[in-house]
């Protein structure tokens, strides 16, 4: 079994993400479970959503304490929550920043981490505004690439059928993220 925990903050559409995420899974026949953890309900809050998936049915009903991946929406989270908590020796981080994975690499002290500049290109596809562009779809864009476990094809066709409102504007938002995450580690 994988476990994913995304960290982002109200308004970004983590939750939005974890299931379009699950509902991709799903789609390549594999057995899913996704959530939300709520603390104050609003916008710009943090929030936490979980997914995971395996080849078997999934009985686990509770939060992902050890999680494989870990997504983080907005990197002001790095410095309000322990992002890292319990994440596997072996797991992955996948950053929405500017910075490199090399220097957030440095910054974590964790050696998997990867980066992606979700929010330029949520602003290029007009997802959000300006000031509070929507970053989830291209964030598993970028997820895709880093982990291997999703067909880039799957998640956006997910994305064309579970994004709330600008389908399309969406799933070229994930492939673009797909083409720009850079990874680092190993």
């Amino acid at each position: 079994m994988y476990e994913i925990r995304f960290h982002g903050r109200g308004g970004q559409g983590s939750v939005i993400a974890s299931k379009i995420l699950a509902k991709a899974f799903f789609m390549e026949g594999k057995y899913v479970s996704a959530f939300p953890y709520f603390g104050v309900e609003r916008r710009g809050a943090p929030v936490t959503a979980f997914t995971r998936v395996d080849d078997k049915p999934i009985r686990a009903k509770y939060q992902i304490y050890e999680p494989d991946f870990v997504i983080v929406l907005d990197p002001s989270l790095l410095s309000a929550v322990n992002v890292l908590k319990g994440i596997k020796e072996n797991g992955y981080v996948l950053i929405n920043t500017v910075k490199s994975p090399e220097e957030m690499r440095s910054r974590l002290n964790f050696k998997n981490v990867a980066t992606v500049d979700a929010t330029t290109i949520a602003i290029k596809h007009r997802l959000g505004s300006q000031t509070a562009p929507i970053v989830n779809t291209a964030i598993l864009g970028a997820f895709a690439k880093v982990s291997g476990l999703v067909k880039i094809e799957t998640v956006m066709d997910a994305i064309r059928e579970a994004a709330p409102a600008k389908q399309e504007e969406n799933a070229m938002a994930a492939k673009d993220a797909y083409d720009a995450v850079r990874m680092g580690g190993d």
